[in-house]
């Protein structure tokens, strides 16, 4: 069988991992960075390059990462436009970088969950974190902290905290203005 793995970089171990193993059944594998992929998008013959060479292939593995999901699903939805079987599909890619959607379909199918709360805005903090039953929780962050600019905004979470658990009637009135 011809496999794809769709991976940045290919010393990744999670990627070395997939193409030994796939070596290992006899498999011809071959690692492509997405984001070098062209697509030529139509309803007759959808096809995708890289490097001025037609891709083809049996199965795709997507190892698409966060901060390139919209081209890298791009990508993954034009393999399944032309038929390929992809590991993962498009909606699933999708579906998994959005915490929230993964956390409401779960709620859907009835899947039991810890409590939960979700704003756009820091304004009821206070009543967000009382309306979870309050401490212990768990803060999650829509988006990762993988970047060493957002880390300071985890620790600004975390100060905020233990400034709660410390004094919550203080911060729940700084939090809910």
């Amino acid at each position: 069988m011809k496999l794809l793995i769709l991976s940045r970089n290919p010393q990744l171990y999670s990627t070395d991992a997939l193409v030994k193993a796939a070596e290992k059944r006899g498999h011809e594998v071959r690692v492509v960075d997405y984001l070098r992929c062209y697509m030529n998008i139509t309803s007759r013959k959808p096809r995708i390059y890289v490097d001025g060479e037609e891709l083809q292939a049996d199965a795709v593995i997507p190892r698409i990462a966060a901060r390139h999901t919209f081209y890298g699903n791009a990508v993954v939805r034009q393999f399944e436009m032309m038929n390929v079987f992809t590991l993962n599909d498009s909606v699933a890619i999708a579906r998994s970088r959005d915490k929230l959607r993964s956390m409401q379909i779960l709620a859907k199918r009835g899947v039991g969950l810890p409590v939960t709360g979700f704003a756009h805005h820091t304004d009821a903090t206070g009543k967000l974190i009382e309306m979870c039953g309050g401490a212990p929780l768990v803060i999650k962050l829509l988006e990762g902290i993988e970047q060493s600019s957002k880390k300071d905004v985890a620790g600004g979470i975390i100060e905020f905290i233990e400034r709660t658990l410390t004094n919550p009637a203080k911060a729940s009135k700084s939090g809910d203005k």
